[in-house]
């Protein structure tokens, strides 16, 4: 088992997430977004220069956080942008040493019914996604956010029966949004129907604000979305893969002539791994 997490969300560049990574004594970052663009969007010369700093501080990008397929793209617009994401990041993955990306199902056809969501063309588009990466030794994780496979974990199941071979990333947090094609769930319920397909988490934590309608987000364990029993159940299985930590959590700043906006963020993400670690000790404790 190792750590990671989306360091972009500590900082805007590299050198500064590489500062939060190793501030938390971490060896990876799971790299989504650098300067605003996302790592298989950045240009060849300013991904050498990511890959230079990497290098120079001996951290390791462990999970691509792509755009591929994401909740922006929609199922009934042409397939190229995806496409072109996947063939990008191939060769960056191979690169870095990366052997995962996270990839989703596509945005939500709102209001539609399940038989006009467009099944047989999401699962044919999946496949030939997942054979990309799957042909070069990589492995493609899609995560249950904002898209098809997120809608419920009768959803993911489609996945696994259409796309063989096809592995996830569970968002702890996700299933605790209410949306209009998917209304508030159990995040136990839901990790539990896929738990077999798992192979990466993404941590968060929340609790719903029903008078604002938005997500309010803690630290882990603080929130609603039974993080700590997730982690119990999946470290006494056995667990050995990555756990990243995806704080989303909105700062407050209380005195901005002491600390800015920016140390308040990379402050927070190393507490929130900070916390993280020290959820994990208790529990490992308890299974004793």
């Amino acid at each position: 088992m190792y750590l990671t997490g989306f360091a972009d969300e500590a900082a805007v560049g590299v050198v500064d997430q590489i500062k939060a990574t190793k501030k938390l004594g971490w060896k990876y970052i799971e790299s989504r977004n650098i300067n605003g663009k996302n790592i298989h969007d950045l240009s060849d010369k300013e991904f050498d220069v990511v890959i230079d700093k990497l290098e120079e501080s001996g951290i390791k990008i462990n999970c691509f956080g792509s755009a591929v397929a994401n909740w922006a793209k929609p199922i009934n617009e042409p397939f190229d942008s995806s496409l072109k994401e996947a063939r990008r990041a191939i060769p960056r993955m191979k690169r870095l040493g990366t052997k995962l990306i996270r990839i989703m199902s596509f945005a939500v056809l709102n209001g539609c019914s399940i038989d006009k969501q467009m099944e047989e063309e999401r699962f044919r588009r999946i496949n030939i996604l997942c054979k990309m990466f799957t042909d070069e030794g990589l492995l493609p994780v899609h995560e249950n956010c904002m898209n098809y496979g997120g809608m419920g974990w009768e959803y993911t199941l489609r996945l696994v029966e259409a796309v063989p071979g096809l592995k996830f990333v569970f968002d702890t947090a996700n299933p605790g949004l209410d949306t209009p094609n998917s209304p508030r769930q159990s995040s136990w319920d839901f990790y539990s129907h896929i738990k077999e397909h798992i192979a990466y988490i993404h941590i968060k934590d929340m609790m719903w604000n029903n008078e604002k309608k938005e997500a309010v987000y803690t630290f882990p364990g603080e929130g609603d979305r039974e993080v700590k029993r997730i982690l119990k159940d999946l470290l006494s299985s056995g667990y050995d893969g990555g756990i990243s930590i995806e704080p989303h959590m909105k700062v407050v700043f209380h005195d901005e002539d002491i600390k800015s906006e920016n140390q308040a963020r990379f402050d927070n993400y190393v507490e929130y791994g900070h916390r993280l670690e020290k959820l994990i000790v208790k529990i490992k404790k308890e299974l004793k």
